[in-house]
């Protein structure tokens, strides 16, 4: 459960002492582990077994002072397996393949560009780096999906993982989510601190969702005894019943409209932005957007805000729902700057 700190140069890969810790810190030198304190990881078991999410806080990913962060909630039989494969490749691939488009970018990319600036209310579209990294986004999750399915001796027909991921580049954040696993921005407004949530959790209850899975033979359905979570099954067979329309893995219902296509989303930020939060849905489930930004902003530190929100979500799971097992929590908060008290 604790921080695994660890130096990484192209490759990200666990210490050999991290005794496979859920959460890992990278810095690609050893000045940049000095920033640490400006971002926190933190993980819970709950009680159903084996701890399945993974996250990763990796600073000067690429380039001095750029930040990749990352949650990862894994299910199934190997979701565990998962969601740390995902978290150890994703950032290297990412990585690659912005940096294989910038490469094939001609002048003639550079012309239809600016032929669509100039078409277009200049406020709403774009500036072009954040279009190469959606497209490496897509691109990156499309690969590494491939990989899993390729990976032999690791079955996940109905095991995978979510993947919720946010890229800091100077003021604009590049977000990119799969899954039901959620990134919120804290930020300051004269009445106190203000959560806005930056990702749409991926549910097959959706409407869009639902349509594509239907129209791939999906069906989409809630079981009596919990009318509240619709599930995806197969066409003919009342099975898996996977609560979220996006994963990585899951290739039983690959077929039937699960992807693992990421949604991308851009954020500039102002100065009243503050942090941004990614957890899993053993959050989510219990505590809402506005309570943890206030966790996390009451929070004695920076290094102190993961852990507060992941025990204030155990302790609220254990109260809501008494008779239940609690869900793994995990949560990966980044600042901006030093941590401001409202006033």
């Amino acid at each position: 459960m604790g921080i695994c700190i660890s130096v990484a140069s192209s490759e990200i890969h666990e210490a050999d002492d991290c005794h496979h810790e859920n959460v890992v810190f990278l810095a690609e030198n050893i000045a940049s582990l000095g920033t640490q304190g400006l971002g926190s990881l933190y993980t819970k078991q709950g009680s159903k077994g084996l701890n399945q999410d993974a996250a990763i806080l990796y600073q000067d990913y690429g380039i001095e002072g750029r930040a990749f962060c990352g949650v990862f909630d894994g299910h199934g039989k190997n979701g565990h397996l998962v969601s740390n494969m995902v978290r150890n490749r994703l950032p290297s691939l990412l990585l690659n393949q912005k940096h294989a488009l910038e490469k094939i970018r001609t002048a003639a990319d550079d012309k239809s560009f600016q032929h669509q600036v100039a078409k277009t209310d200049v406020k709403s579209i774009p500036n072009k780096d954040f279009l190469n990294w959606k497209e490496a986004c897509i691109g990156a999750f499309k690969v590494l999906d491939k990989e899993i399915m390729l990976q032999e001796n690791l079955d996940c027909s109905t095991s995978g993982t979510t993947a919720v991921v946010v890229v800091r580049q100077s003021e604009d954040l590049v977000i990119a989510n799969v899954g039901d696993s959620r990134a919120v921005l804290g930020t300051i407004t004269e009445n106190g601190i203000k959560a806005v949530q930056l990702t749409t959790d991926l549910k097959p209850g959706l409407p869009n969702e639902a349509e594509r899975i239907r129209n791939c033979n999906g069906r989409v359905l809630a079981l009596k005894g919990e009318p509240h979570i619709q599930r995806v099954w197969l066409p003919h067979e009342d099975s898996p019943g996977l609560a979220m329309s996006r994963a990585f893995g899951d290739f039983l219902l690959k077929n039937h409209g699960i992807i693992a296509v990421p949604d991308v989303f851009h954020h500039h930020l102002t100065p009243d932005d503050q942090f941004i939060v990614l957890a899993t849905d053993g959050v989510w489930d219990v505590l809402n957007n506005n309570q943890v930004a206030s966790i996390v902003m009451e929070a004695e530190s920076e290094q102190e805000a993961a852990k507060a929100v992941v025990e204030a979500a155990t302790a609220s799971w254990k109260k809501k729902f008494p008779s239940s097992k609690v869900d793994d929590c995990t949560v990966v908060c980044l600042f901006f700057h030093k941590k401001q008290k409202p006033s």
